[in-house]
């Protein structure tokens, strides 16, 4: 576990062996390899490189992230940066979501 909070790659590791078996033949391909990609993550597994320091002579293993786009410790960053620039764009005012659906004949001129 990464410093004090619990984060997604922890409760996979922790869980993750049970949670494929409880739920086999249920769970993608696609899940599976995402479920492998965040296990993986920073870990020896993907590799590394050892960062040392020239002055004290501290060093430091770095593991490779995944980047895998569902990794929350790889794509988290883009994902806050992606939400602020949206964010910017939005205009001062109060916004409502409303759905409603079109009779056909309008539907196809409003698509």
């Amino acid at each position: 576990m990464r410093g004090s909070s619990l984060g997604l790659s922890d409760i996979v590791h922790a869980q993750g062996a049970a949670y494929r078996q409880a739920h086999a033949g249920r769970l993608s391909l696609g899940q599976l390899k995402v479920m492998a990609a965040i296990e993986q993550c920073r870990t020896a597994a993907l590799g590394g490189h050892v960062a040392a320091c020239h002055d004290c002579g501290h060093t430091r293993i770095a593991y490779n992230s995944c980047r895998n786009r569902h990794c929350p410790g790889c794509q988290g960053a883009a994902a806050h940066a992606w939400l602020a620039a949206r964010q910017a764009d939005l205009l001062p005012v109060p916004y409502y979501h409303i759905v409603f659906t079109l009779p056909a004949a309008v539907a196809d001129i409003a698509y």
